[in-house]
C-alpha cells in the first residue's frame, strides 16, 4: 500500500518522537539511531515485511532484526504502532524495571522481537543462520503447486556491526552459499560514540560486501522512502543476499547534535528534543503523542496479517490433503516437538577396557539420532573429521543442495556460534556447532546470548583438556570448563564413557529451551560396566553414585567428571584394597546437579561424610562447593604441555596413585 507524502512523513515522525520521547523519559538510551533510521524502518514493516501482530510466532512470517540493539526503541515502537501485545505504557517504562522495554532486545521477553540484540554483529549474523534454516526447509517441504515456506529475513545493520569480526565471518559464508533471502539495509550514518567512523573505519564497505558474494547497492537520501522501496525489490529479485547502504543521519532532527556522537548514546535533553520537535512540525506536548491517522495505519497490519496467515493456513490444509507425512512432519517440527519414540535408537555401549574417545562415541550417537530426527541441522568450524560431527548418510549443505544437513561453517567459530543461535531462533531445526573445547572462548558471546535467549542450541566441543597431548598448551583448554559453568542456564555436560555420552545427547536433544554443551575427550575412556556400576541414566541428574566400595558406611568420596572419572575409579579399588569404604561419584553435570531436589543431592554427596576428592583435568575453580572445606580438589590451575597425553597426565598428577595418595593423607589429617 503506498500513501501519500504527508502520512507517510507523520508516521515517520511518530517513530522518531515516541522512541526519543522513551530515551528521554528514562534519561538513559540512545536515541540518535531511531531518529535517523526510521524511514528505513519505516519502508520495511509499511511496505514489505510479512507478518502477523496478533500471532508473532505464525511460522511463514518474515523476520524482522535491528542489529543495532541499541535502537531498541525504534523496535519498540513499530511494534507497539503496528499493533503487537505492547502497550503505550511498557514504552513509557523503557529501561525500568520489569518493564517489556529493556535497554536492549531480548527474545522471549519482548513480543515480536525475533533475536536479542546489542553485542553488535549478533544479530547480522542470527539472519544468515534464520537463512539457513529458511532454505533448508523450503528445499524439504515445498512441493509443486504448493510453496509452504517461503520468508525473508529483514536487517537493520549499522556502522558498529559491520566493524565486528563476527560480520565479517557471517557474511562471507552467506555469500558462499548464496543466501537470497537476507535483504539487510545499513544504516550508514558514519558516526559512532566516539565521533566520526573515520576514527577508525575507512575502508569502503561496498566493495568489501561485493567480494563476499553479496548484491550491493547505494540510497543517498536516507529520506527517500521511494528509493529505499527500490532498493527493496530489486534485492528480492537478486539470488545473493543483499546489502542496502543507505545514507542517513543520526539524530535527524536535533538543532544541534544531529549528526554528531553526541546524538549516538545519551538523551537529547528536553530542549534539544524541543527543538527537535519545532523543526519537523511537531507538537512538543503531550510527549509520546500518537497522531489517530498513523496509528489507524500502521494497525493495518493487524488486518494484512491476519489475512497472510489466513492464507497461509488454506494452502497448509490443501497441502496436508496432497502429502499428508510431509505436512505432519513440518507442523511437527514447526512446534518443536520430538517424534514418538525417537530414544529407541540411542546405542548401548557394552563394557571395554579400552573403551573409545568421547568424541567418538558421540558421533556414533548423533549419526543415530540424525535417521529418526530429520530436524537435526549442524556442522563443525572446519573440524567435522576430528569432532565426529559429520552425519554420514546426509549431503553438506550448500548454495545447490539446500536439503544437505550437515554445514561447512569454515574456521569461523564465532560466526558458527551465531548462525547455529539463529537456526534456534527460526525453528523447525535442531541445530548444533562443533569445534575443539579451547576455541570456545572464539564463541563466548554466542554461549551467553544463547543461554540468555533460552535457546536449544547444541555445542559439541571435543578435545576437552591435556588430553589433547603434543599440540601443547595453546590447544589444551584448563580454563574452559570453569568459564562455561559460569554462564547461567547453560548446561554443560562431560561425560565419563559412552553411555554417558548417550545420555548426554539426549539431555541435549530434549532441553529445547536452554543451550547444552557436549564436553568430550580426544583419547580412549574406559566404557564402564554398568552390571557393577550404577546405569547411565544417572547423567540426567547432573551427579550421581556409580558405586560404594569396600563395607560397610563410606569413609570417603571421590567424584570427578568426564575422563578423570575412570581415574576415581581405579583408585577407589585401591582403596577399597586397603579395607577403605569409599564412595565413587560421576558428576558430568554441576548445573543439573545443583537443580535436583535437596534430598536427592544429600542422598550422593551426605553432609556428614566430609572427606571428599574431586578430580578435574582443568582449573579447581569451583569444585570448592561441591568438596566442602574440609575436601580435596585434585586439579590443575597452570596450563598443560606438550607432550604425549599419558605422559602429560601422570607428570601433572593425573593418576590412579596420585589420587589415592591424596585421599590417603586426606585421611590422616582429619
Amino acid at each position: 500500500m503506498q500513501e501519500d507524502k504527508l502520512l507517510q512523513d507523520l508516521c515517520i515522525n511518530t517513530l522518531r518522537f515516541l522512541s526519543a520521547d522513551a530515551v528521554q523519559q528514562a534519561n538513559s538510551g540512545h536515541p540518535g539511531l531511531p531518529m535517523g533510521a526510521a524511514p528505513l524502518a519505516y519502508a520495511i514493516w509499511a511496505h514489505h515485511l510479512r507478518h502477523n501482530p496478533a500471532h508473532p510466532a505464525w511460522p511463514n512470517r518474515d523476520r524482522f532484526i535491528l542489529s543495532g540493539g541499541h535502537g531498541s526503541m525504534l523496535l519498540y515502537s513499530l511494534l507497539h504502532l503496528t499493533g503487537y501485545a505492547l502497550p503505550l505504557e511498557e514504552l513509557q517504562r523503557f529501561r525500568q524495571w520489569g518493564s517489556l522495554t529493556p535497554g536492549h532486545p531480548e527474545y522471549g521477553l519482548t513480543p515480536g522481537v525475533e533475536t536479542t540484540t546489542g553485542p553488535l554483529g549478533q544479530g547480522f549474523a542470527n539472519g544468515v543462520g534464520m537463512a539457513i534454516a529458511e532454505a533448508h526447509l523450503a528445499q524439504r517441504f515445498n512441493r509443486p503447486g504448493h510453496t509452504v515456506i517461503d520468508h525473508t529475513i529483514y536487517a537493520i545493520v549499522t556502522d558498529g556491526d559491520l566493524m565486528e569480526g563476527v560480520t565479517a565471518e557471517a557474511a562471507s559464508l552467506a555469500g558462499h552459499l548464496r543466501l537470497g533471502k537476507l535483504i539487510y539495509l545499513y544504516d550508514d550514518n558514519r558516526i559512532s560514540i566516539e565521533g566520526s567512523t573515520d576514527l577508525a573505519f575507512t575502508e569502503d564497505r561496498g566493495k568489501r560486501f561485493e567480494a563476499y558474494g553479496w548484491h550491493v547497492q547505494r540510497v543517498e537520501d536516507g529520506l527517500d522512502v521511494a528509493a529505499i522501496d527500490r532498493a527493496i525489490e530489486a534485492a528480492k529479485q537478486d539470488p545473493r543476499p543483499a546489502l542496502i547502504m543507505v545514507r542517513t543521519v543520526i539524530g535527524y532532527g536535533l538543532p544541534t547534535r544531529a549528526g554528531t556522537a553526541k546524538a549516538h548514546g545519551e538523551p537529547p535533553g528536553q530542549a534539544e528534543l524541543d527543538g527537535a520537535k519545532d523543526a519537523l512540525g511537531w507538537p512538543r506536548e503531550p510527549r509520546f503523542y500518537i497522531p489517530d491517522a498513523a496509528l489507524t495505519f500502521f494497525r493495518q497490519a493487524q488486518v494484512r496479517g491476519a489475512q497472510l496467515e489466513l492464507e497461509w493456513q488454506q494452502e497448509m490444509a490443501a497441502y496436508a490433503a496432497d502429502y499428508p507425512d510431509l505436512a505432519a512432519e513440518l507442523q511437527r517440527r514447526l512446534a518443536g516437538e520430538l517424534p514418538a519414540g525417537w530414544e529407541a535408537v540411542l546405542p548401548v555401549f557394552p563394557a571395554d577396557p579400552k573403551g573409545m574417545a568421547t568424541r567418538a562415541s558421540s558421533g556414533k550417537v548423533l549419526n543415530a539420532l540424525a535417521e529418526v530426527l530429520p530436524e537435526v541441522l549442524g556442522g563443525s568450524a572446519d573440524l567435522a573429521p576430528s569432532t565426529n560431527t559429520w552425519m554420514n548418510a546426509y549431503p553438506a549443505f550448500s548454495a545447490g543442495e539446500r536439503a544437505g544437513r550437515n554445514l561447512h561453517f569454515g574456521v569461523r567459530e564465532h560466526g558458527m556460534g551465531a548462525v547455529v543461535n539463529g537456526m534456534a531462533y527460526h525453528g523447525g531445526v535442531i541445530p548444533f556447532g562443533a569445534t575443539f573445547m579451547v576455541f570456545s572462548d572464539y564463541m563466548r558471546p554466542p554461549l551467553r546470548i544463547a543461554a540468555l535467549s533460552h535457546l536449544g542450541s547444541i555445542w559439541v566441543f571435543t578435545h576437552d583438556s591435556i588430553g589433547v597431548g603434543e599440540d601443547g598448551p595453546t590447544h589444551q583448554p584448563v580454563e574452559h570448563l570453569a568459564a562455561l559453568r559460569a554462564i547461567p542456564n547453560l548446561i554443560t555436560l562431560r561425560p565419563a564413557d559412552a553411555n554417558e555420552v548417550r545420555e548426554a545427547w539426549r539431555i541435549a536433544i530434549e532441553n529445547r529451551r536452554r543451550p547444552t554443551a557436549l564436553v568430550l575427550t580426544r583419547q580412549n575412556l574406559p566404557t564402564l560396566d554398568r552390571t557393577v556400576y550404577a546405569p547411565a541414566e544417572g547423567v540426567r541428574r547432573g551427579a550421581y553414585v556409580l558405586a560404594d566400595l569396600g563395607q560397610g558406611r563410606p569413609q570417603l568420596l571421590l567424584m570427578a567428571s568426564g575422563s578423570e572419572v575412570s581415574l576415581i575409579v581405579e583408585a577407589g579399588k585401591r582403596l577399597a584394597e586397603r579395607g577403605l569404604a569409599v564412595r565413587l561419584v560421576s558428576f558430568p553435570s554441576w548445573e543439573l546437579f545443583a537443580e535436583q531436589e535437596a534430598a536427592y543431592q544429600t542422598a550422593v554427596l551426605p553432609p556428614d561424610l566430609r572427606r571428599r576428592v574431586a578430580v578435574e583435568a582443568g582449573v579447581t575453580q569451583g569444585w570448592q562447593r561441591w568438596v566442602g572445606l574440609e575436601g580435596r580438589i585434585v586439579g590443575l590451575d597452570r596450563f598443560g604441555a606438550s607432550a604425549p597425553a599419558a605422559v602429560i597426565f601422570e607428570q601433572l598428577g593425573f593418576s590412579a596413585a596420585h589420587v589415592e595418595a591424596v585421599a590417603l593423607e586426606l585421611l590422616k589429617q582429619q
